[in-house]
């Protein structure tokens, strides 16, 4: 690839990770084939890589493939929206080639991978599972905040590409998805264990819409006044409601979630106040965690 066709492809990657469309051009070609050679195709190979190391081991009997809530969609034709969210739900590959949505190369890589993986364990008989996550938050022991809160907080801090995140992910669901990271973790741990583990599970506490996750926010932390640029963006729809996020599977399986949707934000909140990440509002000087 030359010089000039390489800033071409970075163009268009920016474009695309700023939710443009993208037109079929030379351009736009050499664009996907380097994400596919760049991206798609090392993420795949890594995965593989892993699963035939359990093979060539002969003591893995089971392993848990982490997904994303980004490879699934509520939307149906004409504009609707599913009635029920859940792990079944999945994401045309078609579509998003086509649309390149916010997020396009992270999608792609997720579900292309996922489906190589299942493949190979099934020729190989590898015991394949697949946890489903959406956005994930709480508390957290690394230095900086991680990425997922950021999101979730991004109506606070108004970080301009969370913030698109964030939107497209309501767009797609009418609702952003939210789990305990406390609850992600049990989560993997059931599906290692259950004898009965099988296929793609969801794990989400539940879903709000803007609007009511902005209140819970400005609940929590009170500096937060949601304006009408947050409904604007969000494209709250009071005639369409959002899809009932449903977790069933996991919960069949003998699951049970430990934490709300409402803690998930409170404990969110409640660690970046400690952290630094939020400016501490005045007249509070602590906020606690929830209880495990």
């Amino acid at each position: 690839m030359t010089a000039a066709s390489q800033a071409d492809v970075r163009r268009q990657l920016r474009s695309a990770a700023h939710g443009r469309p993208l037109p079929r051009t030379p351009t736009t070609l050499r664009l996907e084939e380097h994400v596919r050679s760049r991206v798609l195709e090392p993420a795949t190979r890594g995965t593989i890589n892993v699963l035939r190391s359990c093979v060539r081991a002969g003591t893995v009997r089971r392993v848990v493939f982490t997904s994303s809530v980004s490879t699934l969609t509520a939307a149906e034709t004409e504009g609707r929206r599913k009635a029920v969210l859940d792990e079944s739900c999945l994401r045309s590959l078609d579509d998003v080639w086509r649309t390149k949505p916010v997020g396009w190369i992270y999608i792609l890589s997720k579900r292309l991978t996922e489906e190589a993986a299942f493949r190979f364990a099934r020729e190989n008989g590898v015991h394949l599972v697949s946890l489903v996550l959406p956005t994930v938050a709480g508390p957290f022991l690394t230095p900086s905040v991680p990425t997922s809160i950021q999101l979730l907080l991004s109506p606070i801090t108004g970080d301009p590409k969370l913030y698109a995140v964030l939107a497209s992910v309501h767009a797609r669901f009418g609702c952003v998805p939210l789990a305990h990271v406390q609850d992600a973790c049990d989560a993997h741990v059931l599906l290692m264990e259950a004898p009965r583990a099988e296929g793609r599970y969801l794990c989400a506490a539940g879903g709000y819409s803007a609007a009511h996750l902005a209140r819970l926010l400005a609940s929590r932390y009170p500096p937060f006044r949601p304006g009408d640029r947050l409904s604007r963006d969000f494209d709250d729809d009071a005639s369409c409601s959002p899809p009932v996020v449903s977790s069933r599977r996991l919960l069949d399986l003998g699951f049970r979630f430990r934490y709300g949707v409402e803690d998930v934000v409170k404990d969110s909140v409640a660690q970046c106040l400690a952290h630094g990440f939020l400016e501490q509002p005045e007249g509070q000087s602590t906020f606690r965690l929830s209880a495990v």
